[in-house]
């Protein structure tokens, strides 16, 4: 068995076997490349919980991260390998890496969330005669053949997991795949951490003071990291044409080392004489008590989001949202029920909805509010994701061995 610990020239320590109990119920092994930070960490974590639940074993294998303490929090083990690698002689030995996981472990499913990590997942499922699946996370490029030709692995599960209705529609046209193999199931939001009753008015106070926030003017918050295509651009070309600073505007997320852009969007920040009213500040751990802080969340992302979490989160909070007209934000947010959707990159029509959002008056933005959490409540959950993956898990069973509870 391989150990928690691994290096580059691939000395493992054994582990102790999976006792024979353990052996009894269903073992679901999830792949991605690290858990580090963000949405398809966050899912393997829930689905490694729900599967401990359901009293099967959860096994992850990546590359490590500081995520590796919740997964074991939430019943699962954590076996790092270099599945992060796209070196084509570390992807072959991770395939037999993981056919020696699958065959000591007793694996029934292997569940593969990334590409790299994919390619070694489906060649050793395929070996072991292991029930492969995929969750497509991405709005993935694929200009060029050998960009389609890598991205398609994650099309090729025995059933393939598509976290929107547009990613679902991208797998028929663009992949081929049909649609008996494809299980929609939207990202999960975490309802009882994303709940205005659940923050504290000190979370929220705390948080202000800290972004030396003022209480006098409405905010205006653009969750996300720091790259181009999440359009914090686009929105302070809205905001210059709004033209006053009667308002602030929160940039929050972190560069991960993209400083040009940041010394970009600095730039573009003094140039717009935006300097009082834009603030980056960088990553928040207590994005709960983020959203309680704004009087509008946006997304202007310039390339259609897969799902788009950040704006499912603030609606869970009751915060107005205003995102851009394409991918799954049309299936996220119901226009003038629980939001605005505007064309993508045109800040014109940005600077219109925030003019529009920031006018409603308090008994409107409390009904929106309301419309907002109970969508959310309704399509977006924790619970509803966990329990459909746990669905699709049984449904590649069946096939193969007795029934599972």
């Amino acid at each position: 068995m391989w150990a928690a610990k691994q290096t580059h020239d691939s000395t493992i320590t054994p582990l102790p076997a999976a006792d024979s109990a353990a052996r009894t119920a269903p073992v679901v092994l999830q792949v991605l490349p690290s858990l580090e930070t963000g949405g398809v960490e966050r899912g393997t974590v829930d689905i490694a919980q729900a599967v401990a639940e359901a009293g099967w074993t959860a096994l992850v294998v990546s590359r490590g991260g500081p995520m590796v303490r919740e997964i074991e929090r939430a019943g699962g083990r954590h076996i790092e390998l270099p599945v992060d690698s796209k070196n084509p002689l570390v992807m072959w030995r991770n395939v037999e890496r993981l056919a020696a996981l699958v065959q000591e472990y007793g694996v029934d499913i292997v569940h593969a969330r990334s590409r790299a990590p994919a390619w070694s997942a489906l060649t050793a499922a395929r070996r072991t005669d292991t029930a492969f699946v995929t969750t497509f996370h991405g709005n993935y490029a694929d200009g060029n053949p050998l960009k389609h030709w890598y991205n398609s692995v994650m099309a090729r599960g025995d059933v393939v997991i598509a976290i929107s209705r547009f990613i679902a529609e991208q797998l028929e046209t663009r992949y081929g795949v049909d649609p008996a193999r494809i299980r929609i199931i939207e990202r999960g939001i975490d309802t009882r951490l994303f709940d205005p009753a659940a923050v504290s008015p000190q979370r929220v106070v705390q948080l202000a003071t800290q972004w030396h926030l003022p209480d006098d003017k409405p905010v205006v918050m653009l969750p996300g990291r720091l790259t181009r295509w999440k359009g914090q651009i686009v929105l302070i070309e809205a905001l210059a044409r709004i033209g006053h600073g009667g308002l602030r505007c929160v940039l929050v997320g972190s560069d991960q080392g993209r400083s040009a852009y940041r010394t970009e969007l600095e730039n573009a920040i003094v140039r717009h004489r935006l300097g009082d009213v834009v603030q980056v500040v960088g990553h928040c751990r207590d994005m709960a008590a983020a959203y309680m802080l704004a009087d509008v969340v946006v997304s202007a992302s310039t390339e259609a989001e897969a799902f788009g979490r950040i704006i499912a989160e603030a609606q869970a909070m009751g915060r107005p949202v205003i995102a851009s007209d394409h991918g799954a934000a049309r299936e996220t947010v119901i226009p003038g029920v629980t939001g605005w959707l505007v064309p993508p990159g045109d800040a014109s029509a940005l600077a219109e909805a925030l003019r529009e959002a920031l006018a409603i008056d308090p008994a409107t933005r409390a009904q929106l509010a309301a419309r907002a959490i109970q969508h959310v409540r309704d399509n977006f959950t924790r619970e509803l994701m966990c329990n459909r993956t746990l669905a699709v898990y049984r449904e590649v069973l069946a096939p193969r061995r007795r029934a599972v509870p």
